[in-house]
């Protein structure tokens, strides 16, 4: 399995939707909202086999004190191969030491966060989108 990574190329927001369809993750379904997600973030790492869109990871950061990760999606059958673990190890590269990585875990996924060393957290707050 030949996984190509690149940083900050924006992909097609259909490769976008069909990747968190097949990764189970309930995102929008309009391309003109994902293009708008991937145009605003501040850091995107693909993983690319050959030209079809297997996973990213997307980030909203100041690069000085905290960085969300906003989004992670693997194609499912890859999952368990290490693509989402390299994307988290190329964002925290590009992050620096200074910056803290925080995100909000689907259910599915409480378990995979501690094994790429993510800290669990109970002292977050959030407040629900309506659309």
């Amino acid at each position: 399995m030949n996984i190509i990574y690149k940083l900050d190329v924006i992909p097609e927001p259909e490769a976008v939707i069909e990747l968190f369809a097949n990764a189970n993750l309930k995102r929008p379904n309009e391309p003109e909202r994902i293009a708008l997600m991937l145009k605003n973030a501040d850091l995107l790492v693909t993983a690319w086999q050959e030209d079809k869109l297997v996973g990213i990871s997307r980030t909203i950061t100041d690069w000085a004190w905290c960085a969300y990760l906003a989004d992670i999606a693997v194609f499912t059958d890859l999952k368990s191969s290490g693509i989402g673990k390299e994307m988290i190890a190329i964002t925290r590269e590009k992050l620096g030491p200074q910056c803290m990585l925080i995100l909000l875990s689907v259910p599915t996924a409480f378990d995979y966060y501690p094994k790429v060393g993510f800290n669990k957290e109970d002292r977050a707050f959030s407040i629900e989108r309506t659309k």
